[in-house]
């Protein structure tokens, strides 16, 4: 399980002011992560007459963003699709390179960076802050008034706001946990398969060999599985904190 392993690069530890500030492979996989996103839009972004393939895909990974924030912030959601695309590509790049099959390389292993609630965690409270700042800012003490929903019975009220308070508080954790729980079971997945493969042919015999092939059937499925995941994990995370500014900005 080395890609769960958070490790300092090249071995080396780093103190300061006794704190381990090592480089990590964690922090490694997000400098990569990074750089990808920005190659893939600085080469996106040449504005060409007649637009390649790069730019159309830049363009189309703008556009679909941007069509997001409209239809669920709606009016005065624009300045925050920045932000909402920020998340998604880099949820969704990290979760791809955490899937690549660096381990063919002898000495080399991915790291998976969503598949660790630290960072997962992170994400979601970094969303929420903003999601508490903007409500505040716009709207002052009028805020608290999302807990009471409109129309909500006057005898209903010793009820329903902490219901509701405790659901808006508990949206960081289920952000944070879906993503790293998604990606972590299916990582968790495909190692205990591909030992099922190591095993059956190592047992020999008939039985061990369907063992191992109905194993890497499953390997199969399940990679093709985790791609699909990749995706949906980065879009719903994104889709959930587009949802919540919107509560932010346009409260009811």
């Amino acid at each position: 399980m080395e890609q769960f392993l958070v490790e300092p690069v090249l071995g080396r530890h780093m103190e300061l002011f006794g704190y381990d500030v090592s480089f990590t492979n964690s922090a490694l996989f997000m400098v990569v992560v990074f750089v990808l996103l920005a190659v893939f839009m600085v080469g996106g972004m040449k504005r060409e007459l007649i637009p390649g393939r790069w730019q159309v895909m830049a363009e189309g990974a703008v556009g679909f963003i941007d069509n997001m924030v409209n239809v669920n912030i709606g009016s005065g959601g624009k300045k925050f699709a920045p932000y909402i695309f920020s998340l998604f590509f880099f949820i969704l790049f990290a979760n791809l390179i955490g899937v690549m099959p660096l381990a063919v390389v002898p000495g080399l292993h991915t790291f998976a960076v969503t598949s660790h609630i630290t960072v997962t965690a992170v994400l979601a409270f970094l969303s929420f802050a903003i999601v508490l700042i903007v409500g505040f800012a716009r709207h002052g003490l009028k805020f608290f008034s999302l807990f009471v929903p409109a129309g909500t019975p006057w005898w209903l009220l010793w009820l329903i706001p902490p219901v509701e308070l405790l659901s808006f508080m508990v949206r960081p954790f289920s952000l944070a946990l879906r993503l790293f729980v998604a990606m972590t079971a299916g990582h968790i997945l495909l190692e205990v398969f591909g030992s099922f493969v190591v095993q059956g042919f190592a047992s020999g015999g008939p039985l061990g060999w369907m063992v191992s092939i109905l194993s890497f059937v499953m390997i199969v499925g399940v990679s093709a599985l985790e791609l699909l995941v990749c995706a949906i994990q980065a879009y719903v995370f994104a889709l959930l904190t587009s949802l919540y500014l919107h509560d932010a900005v346009h409260l009811h």
